[in-house]
Protein backbone atom coordinates (compact mmCIF):
# COMPACT_ATOMS: atom_id res chain seq x y z
CA UNK A 1 0.00 0.00 0.00
CA UNK A 2 1.44 2.98 -1.33
CA UNK A 3 0.25 6.16 -0.24
CA UNK A 4 1.74 9.35 -1.35
CA UNK A 5 2.30 13.04 -0.13
CA UNK A 6 -1.39 13.99 -0.87
CA UNK A 7 -2.85 11.18 0.83
CA UNK A 8 -1.00 11.17 3.56
CA UNK A 9 -2.17 14.70 4.06
CA UNK A 10 -5.67 14.51 3.53
CA UNK A 11 -5.77 11.68 6.20
CA UNK A 12 -3.59 14.05 8.58
CA UNK A 13 -6.47 16.50 8.21
CA UNK A 14 -9.31 14.32 8.72
CA UNK A 15 -7.78 12.78 11.55
CA UNK A 16 -7.42 16.33 13.06
CA UNK A 17 -11.35 17.59 12.04
CA UNK A 18 -12.56 14.70 13.47
CA UNK A 19 -10.37 13.91 16.83
CA UNK A 20 -9.41 17.27 17.47
CA UNK A 21 -5.93 18.56 17.89
CA UNK A 22 -5.93 17.90 21.69
CA UNK A 23 -6.85 14.07 21.05
CA UNK A 24 -4.51 13.01 18.90
CA UNK A 25 -1.33 12.42 20.96
CA UNK A 26 -3.59 10.31 23.38
CA UNK A 27 -4.67 8.18 19.98
CA UNK A 28 -1.45 7.92 18.64
CA UNK A 29 0.31 6.79 22.23
CA UNK A 30 -2.20 4.46 22.41
CA UNK A 31 -1.63 3.07 18.85
CA UNK A 32 1.86 3.20 19.65
CA UNK A 33 1.23 0.61 22.97
CA UNK A 34 -0.99 -1.58 20.71
CA UNK A 35 1.50 -1.91 18.40
CA UNK A 36 4.13 -2.57 21.10
CA UNK A 37 1.26 -5.24 22.43
CA UNK A 38 1.36 -6.76 19.56
CA UNK A 39 4.60 -7.09 18.52
CA UNK A 40 5.48 -8.74 21.58
CA UNK A 41 2.57 -11.14 21.95
CA UNK A 42 3.45 -12.17 18.45
CA UNK A 43 7.50 -12.86 19.58
CA UNK A 44 6.34 -14.60 22.50
CA UNK A 45 3.89 -16.89 19.98
CA UNK A 46 7.23 -17.42 18.23
CA UNK A 47 9.22 -18.46 21.11
CA UNK A 48 6.47 -20.81 22.12
CA UNK A 49 6.09 -22.36 18.74
CA UNK A 50 10.18 -22.93 18.96
CA UNK A 51 10.08 -24.39 21.67
CA UNK A 52 7.54 -26.59 20.94
CA UNK A 53 9.15 -27.94 18.25
CA UNK A 54 12.08 -28.34 19.81
CA UNK A 55 11.02 -30.52 22.26
CA UNK A 56 8.88 -32.40 19.56
CA UNK A 57 11.96 -33.04 17.85
CA UNK A 58 14.34 -34.06 21.28
CA UNK A 59 11.41 -36.48 21.91
CA UNK A 60 11.83 -38.19 18.58
CA UNK A 61 15.69 -38.49 18.38
CA UNK A 62 15.27 -40.20 22.10
CA UNK A 63 12.67 -42.55 21.25
CA UNK A 64 14.82 -43.69 17.98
Amino acid sequence: MNLGGNEVLIVVILALVIFGGSQLPKIARNLGSAQKEFKKGLAESKAEGKDEEESKSEAASSDS
